[in-house]
């Protein structure tokens, strides 16, 4: 897996070869087949186990965050440092498309999602009803939070530009105000 994730992240899943696989991880074509049904098969479970990590570290940031401007801008801030931690994982994440319903690791990614949104709106949720944040949709809230980090990080990773502490905390700013209700004070 790790041969793997060092080839995803640098060459793309489309162009890394079934044998480039093998070689980087030194199996044979046998025990390449003994755990995994192709190449797309590995895909599936790394994209799985990454968005499953990603999430996890997404999660507990949240919960240390009473406040809902406090919650919003430090999911920005952690979703910059995970993705400075973790560069290859965030580059899969980032760059390739996440495996659907049919394929290898779709069920999984899926059922991932579901619960993940399911806990995010849980902490959402109050925060709307105290007049706080925008009741919006999931794919919404992620565009609106994370959108300008994910251009960032894309930025980042194609060597264009390293984020500045300054640039992230702006972007943290950006996304609460993108995110609060127009009548929520700016400091709340």
């Amino acid at each position: 897996m790790d041969g793997a994730l060092r080839l995803f992240s640098k060459d793309g899943v489309s162009a890394t070869t079934l044998a480039s696989l093998r070689d980087e991880s030194g199996v044979s074509v046998g025990s390449f087949y003994h755990h995994f049904a192709s190449k797309e098969h590995v895909f599936g479970v790394l994209y799985a186990e990454t968005l499953d990590m990603y999430q996890e570290a997404f999660l507990a940031e949240l919960r240390r965050h009473e406040k809902a401007r406090d919650g919003v801008e430090a999911i920005v801030a952690m979703h910059m440092a995970w993705c400075g931690d973790h560069p290859e994982r965030a580059r899969l994440l980032i760059t390739e498309r996440p495996p659907r319903r049919h394929e290898p690791g779709g069920p999984e990614v899926a059922e991932l999602r579901r619960a993940f949104f399911r806990r995010v709106a849980e902490w959402w949720r109050p925060h709307v009803e105290a007049g706080l944040l925008q009741p919006v949709p999931p794919t919404m809230c992620y565009v609106l939070w994370l959108g300008p980090a994910q251009e960032m990080c894309r930025l980042w990773f194609a060597g264009a530009h390293q984020p500045t502490p300054e640039e992230i905390s702006a972007l943290s700013r950006a996304a609460w105000h993108s995110l609060r209700q127009p009548t929520a004070e700016p400091t709340d």
